[in-house]
């Protein structure tokens, strides 16, 4: 079976559909500010309600207040809300009871002791996000890690492989860490922010979508 594939940081209902219609089993949508994939709330909540019943619908939150939280929650209903940022185990754990959602961590991998540090969130991340380490924004960069670590890793909560992923790179990526879900934002898009439908064309088909 191959992966699930996760085309994150959409914007427009042109590029959700082609999503869509190439293969996709997830969308994100961005709520951040300093992110040039950031929509507003009524975006998110639009373009969630396009993609209702065809594909998992992820909210990207850093962060976020408690109050915005709740806010977004609320409006966008999404299927799952993807924490982006330092939140804690016990504030996903809060959500998690609060919001028929799953809930999402994505987290820097930088070296073998971080693969210890995720157990942290057992039971309160339905899903870790294997991420390259933070920078100046957090995800988005185009930067990847190094794939070695999750090599035979056994892994406690369901998990899958972002950061620095192309068409080029994914098939390879998949075949060294065997991850059951790859998640790309920067790697489709022809400037930040601009997805480019014969990229996530190629990504797909990498994927064995």
């Amino acid at each position: 079976m191959p992966p699930f594939v996760k085309i994150c940081g959409l914007s427009t209902p042109e590029t959700l559909d082609a999503a869509i219609r190439l293969g996709a089993t997830h969308i994100g949508l961005v709520h951040y500010a300093p992110s040039p994939r950031h929509v507003d709330l009524k975006t998110a909540t639009d373009l969630r309600q396009r993609a209702e019943g065809k594909v998992k619908v992820a909210l990207l939150l850093v962060n976020a207040s408690q109050q915005l939280t709740g806010e977004a929650l609320s409006q966008v209903r999404p299927d799952i809300v993807q924490f982006h940022g330092n939140e804690t185990p016990e504030w996903l754990a809060a959500v998690k009871r609060l919001v028929p959602a799953e809930v999402w961590k994505a987290v820097g991998l930088a070296d073998a002791g971080t693969l210890d540090r995720v157990r942290k969130y057992d039971g309160a991340a339905d899903r870790i996000l294997f991420d390259a380490p933070a920078a100046a924004l957090p995800g988005g960069t185009g930067t990847r890690f190094d794939w070695s670590l999750l090599k035979n890793h056994r892994h406690s909560i369901d998990w899958g492989v972002a950061g620095g992923l192309t068409p080029a790179n994914v098939a390879q990526a998949i075949a060294e860490t065997g991850a059951p879900l790859v998640d790309v934002s920067s790697g489709v898009e022809s400037a930040p922010g601009v997805k480019d439908v014969d990229k996530i064309a190629a990504f797909l088909k990498a994927t064995g979508r």
